[in-house]
């Protein structure tokens, strides 16, 4: 995974009425905090963030952390508040991390494919999981994990154990747990109830 540079400074004035402030010019109050370090309180200009935060690897990325022009750390977001109506950012949690010690985190997994099969009979697909718990240097992150639907008909499962982790990638989740079904819509299965019945009432009058 491709790091990404992001630019912080310290000595931001502490309360709500301060980070107001901030956040009209521009700016985003973050915490700096893991790693056995006090916690720092910095701020980050929201367009650098919206730079960082629009690549591939999305909140997953990898940050390489600039303090004041000096100090250089490893980061990964860990909690993004956000207003209720604008959906801003309103504020930032940044986790400390050493870039070659494995972490857990979640990834996003994305569908790809047409089950053709599983639509012309009359059925649907339904994602399970849509994120794996995963561990994994930093590193090392996958963007997304995939699972292809071409070949799914009704009711087959996928589970994690169809998955094709990348190298380095490992989970401890059940590899049993179901990731994406197939099953008949509610339309479909009273079709062929009605169907079987009509099935029947033929055989029964001859």
């Amino acid at each position: 995974m491709a790091e990404v540079t992001l630019t912080a400074t310290t000595g931001r004035p502490l309360g709500s009425s301060a980070s107001r402030r901030l956040r009209a010019e521009g700016k985003i109050p973050a915490t700096v905090y893991g790693m056995d370090k006090d916690a720092v309180s910095v701020t980050i200009t929201r367009s650098d963030l919206r730079k960082a935060m629009t690549t591939d690897a999305g909140v997953n990325a990898l940050i390489k952390l600039e303090i004041d022009g000096a100090a250089t750390e490893y980061a990964l977001v860990k909690e993004i508040q956000r207003h209720t109506v604008r959906r801003e950012v309103t504020h930032l949690d940044l986790l400390r991390i050493d870039p070659e010690i494995a972490m857990v985190l979640d990834v996003p997994i994305v569908l790809t494919g047409d089950a053709k099969k599983v639509s012309g009979g009359g059925g649907f697909v339904d994602q399970k999981l849509s994120t794996l718990r995963v561990t994994v240097r930093p590193d090392s992150i996958p963007t997304q994990l995939t699972a292809d639907i071409s070949a799914m008909d009704v009711e087959d499962v996928l589970t994690i154990a169809d998955l094709t982790l990348p190298r380095g990638v490992t989970t401890e989740l059940d590899p049993e747990l179901p990731i994406v079904t197939a099953a008949l819509t509610r339309a479909a299965i009273v079709a062929a109830r009605a169907a079987a019945k009509a099935e029947e009432a033929a055989a029964a009058g001859a």
